[in-house]
């Protein structure tokens, strides 16, 4: 293995109908936001789902820390906190009850974790939710219990799978901010989204992923240089039609 922080090689998930993934190959490095961007039904889930080891690929690798998702999965998950779409709460216990349940999962106790409920609470504002429980609480009350939730052990590794979906604006700005300030510390943030615009606002570099291909990765300013345009939209759009026409 070399630097990087994760690593794909030929990473394929197929389906009975179709691949969901095409063989994937990225190399993500620590201090770096990276954005996996494309429409719903792009790759992205299943690209996250197969790093955090939730699911298993068809064919190929993939590495966390120089750990494979495959033979190593429960060292892969040391290192990780993931956001998606597929994740419940309890519903009889409150914000608080699941950190706690949580941390302690995760080695925390005491004092260490107190404070890292305080952290989070303070990093997210979750307020009130963090003593509601979580049949009373709103769908942004939810989602930020879920995101305090994957960055509580603050794992060097961060996969955000449209980690804003349900927030209101204060919450998504604390979230967007926390995820600059997280890079900055070394850590590696995975963001996958279909809103451009937060990816262009928070993201190192960006892959453009369609159809479960990847057809472009670099630096924000090397995508707008590719396809000669000021907005990473028009981009994607340009990229996606390129690619189409190329397989027609």
């Amino acid at each position: 293995m070399n630097s990087a922080s994760i690593q794909t090689k030929r990473l394929r998930k197929s389906y009975r109908s179709a691949d969901a993934l095409k063989g994937l190959d990225l190399e993500l490095f620590a201090g770096e936001a990276f954005g996996l961007l494309g429409p719903n039904g792009a790759g992205k889930t299943t690209t996250l789902r197969i790093l955090a080891t939730l699911i298993k690929p068809t064919e190929g690798d993939a590495w966390i820390g120089g750990h494979s998702v495959r033979s190593e999965p429960l060292a892969v998950r040391r290192l990780i906190g993931i956001v998606n779409g597929g994740m419940g709460l309890y519903e009889r216990m409150s914000g608080r009850e699941i950190l706690h349940f949580f941390g302690r999962f995760y080695g925390l106790e005491g004092r260490v974790l107190t404070e890292r409920v305080q952290w989070v609470d303070q990093v997210l504002g979750i307020g009130a939710a963090l003593d509601k429980k979580v049949q009373e609480m709103s769908s942004g009350m939810m989602q930020k219990i879920v995101v305090a939730r994957a960055i509580l052990h603050r794992p060097p590794v961060l996969l955000l799978d449209e980690a804003t979906r349900g927030l209101d604006v204060f919450a998504r700005r604390a979230l967007l901010d926390f995820v600059q300030e997280y890079k900055r510390s070394g850590n590696t943030v995975v963001y996958s989204t279909h809103v451009l615009p937060e990816a262009e606002e928070i993201c190192d570099r960006v892959g453009f992923l369609h159809l479960g291909t990847l057809l472009f990765v670099g630096s924000l300013d090397a995508v707008k240089e590719r396809y000669e345009t000021d907005s990473l939209e028009r981009a994607f759009i340009k990229a996606a039609e390129e690619a189409e026409g190329a397989a027609a």
